[in-house]
């Protein structure tokens, strides 16, 4: 089995025909200091703070001790496709406008600029994203500095153990000096990985089942295996790791879902205080990266889990001057 590369799949490009209303430019950005030089966003499915008793997860637990952890942190809506449109996006579901919960061509791509588009503008920054559900098509925008890579659940073939063993393959290629083939040509500085697995054994199996205490083991195990790439590249000592749900477990539980930051630049042993939200997760990626964080989304840096307070705007020109 193989995971299907966007990049290669030229007809979706038709829908960049679409008609689209165009990205406003950006009113100001709010200039930040460089905190890590990669980051692995895992984007997990169906997990609250409950839910951890269910079953043990000692990586995530790990991760949360060492870093700093929320476990409140509010969703925008317990389907998957427009939680993600609004992780993505910085935006509410109905700013952004993705309420349905299956890919239509019809409907084309995302208005709105995301995460990836913001990152290129920004600093020139790659993005490698890995899906496990076919409906998240509607936001994988053909783009030079994005690949995107994805399977589902119509594919029995693609595990967590599968998209391993493609990650691995990716970065060996990336780092190969040759890149990857088509999109990108180095190491990603963001790496999107989303294990809905969880969520989809609550469904089937009910939330208090031993299928959904298995399926939260094997995403724990998943999200280990794929920092151990990391570590294995000599990357994981200058890489920051964020996990967080789309939705808790139940159908309708948009509430208190974990949000982790954890690894290079990240204060250990945090609580966070402040209310964090789903949509605030891609500001604080760009903080993270040292990147301009565009003020005209509703997303916000998560500052108080940084190690090092932002530099201010003279100093942040100053960096950036040849």
């Amino acid at each position: 089995m193989q995971f299907i590369s966007l990049c290669s799949l030229l007809v979706l490009t038709l829908l960049s025909d679409l008609p689209a209303e165009a990205a406003p430019a950006p009113a100001h950005t709010q200039p930040v200091t460089g905190q890590a030089g990669r980051v692995i966003l895992f984007v997990l499915e169906g997990l609250n703070q409950h839910a951890l008793t269910a079953g043990p997860m000692p990586t995530l637990t790990r991760l949360a001790k060492q870093g700093s952890v929320t476990w409140s942190a509010e969703t925008v809506s317990p389907l998957p496709l427009p939680a993600m449109a609004s992780l993505l996006t910085g935006l509410p579901v109905d700013k952004h406008g993705i309420t349905w919960n299956r890919f239509e061509f019809s409907r084309g791509y995302p208005r709105p600029p995301t995460v990836f588009d913001y990152l290129d503008l920004s600093g020139g920054r790659d993005s490698a994203v890995f899906f496990m559900n076919e409906a998240l098509y509607q936001l994988a925008k053909p783009e030079p500095y994005t690949d995107f890579q994805l399977c589902g659940p119509l594919r029995p073939e693609c595990t967590p153990q599968r998209m391993v063993s493609y990650i691995k393959q990716y970065l060996a290629k990336a780092v190969s000096g040759h890149g990857f083939g088509h999109a990108i040509l180095a190491l990603p500085d963001l790496l999107v990985v989303h294990l809905p697995q969880g969520s989809r054994a609550g469904d089937a199996h009910g939330w208090e089942s031993k299928e959904y205490r298995r399926e939260l083991r094997s995403v724990d195990g998943t999200i280990e295996a794929i920092v151990d790439l990391y570590r294995q590249h000599g990357l994981l000592s200058e890489a920051a790791i964020f996990v967080t749900s789309l939705n808790g477990a139940g159908p309708t539980d948009v509430s208190g879902v974990p949000w982790i930051a954890s690894g290079s630049g990240i204060k250990p042993g945090h609580l966070i205080r402040k209310p964090v939200s789903l949509i605030d997760t891609g500001a604080t990626v760009m903080q993270t990266l040292g990147l301009q964080t565009h003020t005209e989304w509703d997303s916000r840096p998560v500052d108080e889990i940084f190690l090092h307070e932002p530099a201010s705007p003279v100093a942040r020109r100053k960096e950036l001057q040849p």
